[in-house]
């Protein structure tokens, strides 16, 4: 079965906008577990517009939350995450007045810098993975850059599936990478965007192994609830 990473970053939104402590984030991991997910993703970002560093420690705290912890190349925030060690790391790119991260590493021009940062991951026995666009270009720089995964960025086939729009050439993209990432011992991961219908539609990509997803997982939760929507993914998946 593949597995389900549940992103509770809008756990954290909503809880900021009172800044009081409801809903609890360390409670929301919990009981997405409990519903069935694999693993916990959140994303410390370097201006905490939702999750903070007090969630991180709380979070990490707990060995039996395993923790997907995206970051950017900030060198701050890096050395908050080895303080911390997570279970999991996910190099994203970021910038600070994006809405959400609008797609993935540029890794031609950052090579020797990602390769380094995660030499520092890999020294503490965290598992690393890049967030890419689906480019076979990408796939061998990953190879070469040494990253335990890579998560592909499915921001645009979603958009193009919800739109009703042809994705059968963004699909095409996908699971040439997925081969070849796979091929070269590289575990793929894949997140973004993605709601039932598309999840339906990259779960049958068999080299697809960890699904990570949040935006729609919280959004749904509003009108079914967290663990009917959490449960219908884990049937997806299966």
């Amino acid at each position: 079965m593949k597995r389900l990473g549940v992103n509770i970053d809008h756990v954290a939104t909503i809880r900021n906008a009172r800044g009081e402590d409801h809903p609890n984030v360390y409670n929301a991991a919990k009981f997405a577990l409990k519903c069935g997910a694999h693993s916990i993703t959140i994303h410390l970002r370097e201006d905490r517009r939702h999750i903070n560093d007090k969630d991180l420690k709380i979070l990490s705290s707990n060995k039996k939350i395993p923790i997907n912890l995206e970051l950017s190349t900030n060198m701050k925030i890096i050395k908050i995450a080895l303080k911390n060690k997570p279970n999991y790391i996910c190099i994203v790119p970021e910038k600070r007045k994006e809405i959400t991260t609008e797609g993935g590493l540029n890794l031609k021009n950052n090579k020797k810098k990602l390769k380094n940062i995660i030499q520092k991951f890999k020294k503490k026995n965290i598992r690393t993975s890049l967030f890419i666009n689906p480019s076979l270009k990408d796939i061998s720089y990953s190879k070469d850059i040494g990253t335990d995964c890579i998560e592909i960025h499915t921001g645009h086939i979603s958009r193009l599936i919800k739109s009703n729009k042809n994705y059968i050439k963004e699909l095409a993209k996908i699971k040439k990478c997925s081969k070849k990432a796979n091929n070269l011992g590289i575990e793929v991961h894949a997140g973004h965007g993605m709601d039932y219908k598309t999840a339906k539609i990259l779960s049958k990509i068999g080299e697809i192994k960890e699904f990570n997803i949040g935006h729609f997982i919280i959004g749904e939760s509003i009108f079914f609830g967290l663990k009917k929507t959490i449960k219908n993914f884990i049937k997806i998946f299966k």
